[in-house]
């Protein structure tokens, strides 16, 4: 069979694949609540979902780079990849192995297309289809518990030394104006910035430091309140960043965010 991944790449397929590597966290997490646990039979060091993956699974190395050998020894039906994950270059040589299918993820009809493929793909549909409809409920009720929130400046970042934002065309800002946010970062993707002076004239209401990719903590909060009178608060990085099963975990957090 012939498949189509969200760079519009053909793919092609011999039968339904039974022997998964998958080289993003969040797709491993939902290729393991798609019931394919079985079938994936390689991850990388930074899928931590469920806790329990890294000791049952072969880690084949990082997001950016990886063990090609130990990836071919696994002998693969489909690689799992994604655009801002894995490099060109990472998926030219990973074609050398087995088929790639590369995924583009940039808000929720995204996530939903990929869960769809990803049932068709694995000849799981019901249970993908029963995923789609548990997170387009729990969309529907975050969006009706907050009709009356105001709307609220706010800077994500996601590192420091250089201080890096989630700017636009990222998931994250997909997520954020969900949650009423809105995004003061005006380039895309991860720009850089001088602190005080993107502070000054951004001018943000809220600071939201996240917990992954930087490992922002309390003391990150401290040494921020020190230079600016701007709220801060940390928030977990996850649910604003994966996308896929996480998202029914992701919508309950955000119910209860009080910033």
């Amino acid at each position: 069979m012939t498949i189509v991944d969200q760079l519009e790449r053909s793919i092609k397929l011999s039968s339904t694949p039974k022997r998964i590597v998958s080289l993003v966290p969040s797709q491993t997490e939902l290729i393991w609540d798609l019931g394919l646990k079985k079938e994936l039979v390689g991850i990388t060091k930074f899928c931590v979902h469920p806790v329990s993956l890294r000791k049952e699974k072969a880690v084949v190395g990082g997001t950016k780079q990886v063990h090609f050998d130990k990836i071919k020894a696994l002998r693969p039906d489909i690689i799992l990849c994604n655009k801002e994950e894995n490099d060109r270059f990472m998926v030219k040589e990973l074609e050398k192995i087995a088929p790639v299918h590369v995924s583009d993820v940039q808000n929720l009809d995204d996530t939903m297309n990929l869960i769809q493929q990803y049932g068709e793909i694995f000849d799981t549909v019901e249970n993908a289809s029963s995923l789609l409809e548990n997170i387009s409920d729990a969309v529907r009720r975050l969006k009706d518990q907050i009709r009356t929130r105001p709307v609220k400046k706010v800077a994500y970042f996601i590192w420091k030394d250089p201080w890096m934002l989630a700017g636009k065309t990222t998931f994250i800002n997909h997520l954020l104006s969900i949650n009423k946010f809105e995004n003061v970062a005006t380039e895309d993707r991860y720009p850089e910035v001088v602190l005080n002076e993107f502070l000054r004239t951004a001018k943000p209401e809220l600071i939201l430091l996240s917990s992954e990719p930087f490992p922002f903590s309390k003391k990150h909060i401290r040494e921020l309140s020190e230079k600016t009178d701007i709220p801060v608060e940390l928030v977990d990085g996850e649910y604003f960043s994966w996308y896929g099963s996480r998202l029914l975990k992701a919508f309950d957090y955000f119910e209860n965010l009080r910033y």
